[in-house]
């Protein structure tokens, strides 16, 4: 554990440096954030955060392979965050240049489709899937292939697509890496593997690279992620997903002072990825079908997202952004929760957190609205 902390921290201050020299190279070269009609930023800001980023994830992963414990795991572990690195930075370059001209929605699904092929290729992809009542379905290339493309493209712009507010996006995914990491890093111990696995650590280094970004992109704004940041994370979160399964031949946790297996144990794996996002998810699916009704492409932007409405009931854009930060962690370590854990307590603490959660949503602006004064 301590050796994941020093590739978290690692990756954080080099992102949290970089940051300074990506703003000024973004200002340099005109990669900045007009503003339009949409957006909730006053000022134009610069791009480039989501370089800043990879910088951070290279250094972690770098930092890795110095460590006594880590720089001794099996093959494989670097093998695909090595990998999952390349596709990221492919990736980022499409972002870069996405800020710096402006690409078609066409031509930036073409590069994410390159991005998540190349995974592919390198054997970082979905192997199998824990299904009840069959155990571990081993997929064909075919099918790996196609639902491996799938996911890596939906989490790619499930987070392009709840990158709205400042610090916004970022938060999200150090919320679900994390959780990740977590549930990760356990699943092993339960399951007598080594601690020294692919998705703890892209996830140590993601984590890592998105608390160093975000004291920079938290509102006021120095510098935005553009799309090379949230394409970037959201292909690293999946890929992180992506190593974990097919890795165990069982799956199980300790319940009750014993080992058992249950449904959501065994899916767990497969769903916490998309569980982590399920905020930006419900944004995206609410957007496509929004414009799709209204006889407009679903990659038209526009201003109905949910932090949009949080802004509209009377949050300022920082506690719109805490408040979305919050539903995004109780969904998250929620699920790690339950998956990992039984018994009353469980329960307690997701119904107050959810409680909590609901209360600070729709209850605080209305108890803070000022009162109209009659005359």
């Amino acid at each position: 554990m301590r050796e994941y902390l020093v590739v978290f921290l690692v990756a954080g201050v080099v992102s949290y440096l970089l940051c300074v020299f990506a703003r000024e190279a973004a200002i340099r070269s005109g990669a900045v954030a007009r503003v339009r009609d949409r957006d909730v930023h006053a000022t134009p800001i610069p791009y480039f955060g989501g370089v800043a980023m990879l910088g951070g994830l290279g250094a972690g992963l770098l930092m890795a392979h110095r460590l006594p414990f880590l720089s001794t795991s099996q093959p494989f572990v670097f093998h695909d965050s090595g990998y999952v690195l390349l596709a990221g930075a492919m990736i980022c370059a499409v972002g870069v240049l996405d800020d710096l001209i402006e690409l078609d929605a066409l031509t930036k699904l073409g590069g994410q489709v390159v991005a998540a092929g190349f995974l592919v290729l390198n054997d970082v992809k979905l192997w199998s899937l824990q299904l009840p009542g069959v155990g571990q379905l081993v997929l064909d290339p075919t099918q790996a292939g196609l639902l491996t493309v799938l996911l890596v493209v939906g989490t790619m712009n499930a987070v392009n697509f709840v990158d709205g507010l400042d610090g916004l996006a970022g938060g999200v995914v150090l919320i679900g890496a994390v959780a990740f990491f977590l549930f990760s890093y356990q699943l092993s111990a339960t399951n007598g593997e080594t601690l020294a696995i692919t998705a703890a650590l892209l996830c140590a280094a993601l984590g890592g690279a998105c608390a160093g970004f975000l004291p920079h992109n938290f509102f006021p704004a120095r510098i935005f992620m553009g799309d090379s940041g949230s394409m970037l994370l959201g292909l690293v979160l999946s890929g992180s997903s992506l190593t974990l399964t097919g890795q165990f031949a069982t799956v199980s946790v300790e319940r009750d002072g014993g080992t058992t297996s249950s449904i959501l144990v065994m899916l767990l794996p497969i769903l916490l990825p998309i569980i982590i996002l399920i905020v930006p998810m419900v944004d995206l699916v609410l957007a496509v079908v929004r414009r799709t009704r209204r006889g407009q492409a679903f990659y038209q932007p526009d201003k109905e997202h949910l932090h949009h409405r949080l802004l509209e009931i009377g949050h300022s854009q920082r506690r719109a952004v805490l408040i979305m930060w919050l539903w995004a962690g109780l969904v998250a370590f929620g699920g790690v929760l339950v998956g990992l854990y039984s018994g009353p307590l469980t329960w307690v603490l997701l119904g107050v957190g959810t409680l909590l959660t609901a209360t600070l949503t729709f209850v605080l602006p209305r108890l803070q609205r000022p009162a109209v004064v009659g005359g």
